[in-house]
């Protein structure tokens, strides 16, 4: 359950300065580059964002086909508000959202996290393994 005074929208209201400054707070190198972070956002899927009055404290980015699978990407909460229910009640928003889509997928940037996402129904892929191309 989340804290209650924590508001939950899935209105791309936000500004390029908040996005930043959320991302900087977890110390992700996609806050480094606002306006490219900014626009990817707007062109998402689905962004459900959690707010402190005017105050961006976490967001989670879905990209989908309209059909078959959604991507889960973006799981992040302001360390002054991490352990207060936000991640998990955006991660169950999306699976409500997305519950007649066939797959739901996350990949974890870092393996210690893979148990957050178990807690809320993802199980491991029998042989899967995640694989990328970093052109930054």
């Amino acid at each position: 359950m989340a804290d209650e005074g924590i508001k939950f929208t899935d209105e791309k209201c936000f500004t390029r300065d908040q996005v930043e400054h959320l991302f900087l707070s977890v110390d992700w190198v996609s806050g480094k580059y606002p306006e490219r972070l900014y626009k990817a956002l707007m062109g998402s899927s689905t962004v459900f964002s959690a707010w402190d009055g005017d105050r961006l404290v976490g967001l989670v980015r879905v990209l989908d086909d309209t059909s078959m699978m959604a991507y889960m990407h973006y799981v992040l909460v302001d360390p002054k508000y991490q352990g207060r229910g936000i991640a998990g009640h955006m991660v169950e928003m999306v699976k409500q959202r997305y519950a007649d889509y066939f797959y739901i997928e996350v990949m974890p940037e870092e393996s210690k996290n893979a148990t957050f996402y178990q807690k809320h129904g993802f199980e491991i892929m029998p042989d899967g393994v995640a694989m990328q191309i970093c052109n930054g």
